[in-house]
């Protein structure tokens, strides 16, 4: 057997409007409406499907409901800013090496949005 995806499911009254904060924060594309569901996907090459189990979130922090790895972070700072969308931790580099920030979506839920910091 192969896995061929991983998807969270994140709860959501109003799919399509979340889908629209991901769409402006992160430039990502809907994939299917099916009206109870939005899938959203980059459109470009993508990861292996990967699952994480976690205790927290790293530095003492909530675990994010998902993490979203970006080639560079500084655009979601100046879209989340532009949006009034709080931002509640970072940005931050953390000893392991990501630079990162947590914000929530319009549903809610805690996302870690991290970058792979280039080794100095």
């Amino acid at each position: 057997m192969t896995v061929l995806r991983i998807t969270p499911n994140l709860l959501a009254d109003d799919p399509q409007a979340v889908a629209g904060f991901y769409r402006y924060l992160f430039d990502i594309d809907v994939a299917m409406d099916m009206g109870f569901i939005v899938t959203m996907e980059p459109g470009a090459a993508w990861q292996s499907p990967q699952l994480s189990l976690a205790s927290e979130g790293g530095a003492g922090t909530p675990l994010p409901a998902i993490s979203i790895e970006v080639d560079t972070l500084d655009p979601v700072i100046a879209r989340a800013k532009l949006r009034d969308i709080p931002i509640e931790y970072g940005p931050v580099t953390e000893d392991w090496g990501v630079r990162r920030l947590f914000l929530r979506d319009p549903a809610g839920h805690l996302l870690n949005v991290l970058t792979h910091e280039a080794a100095a």
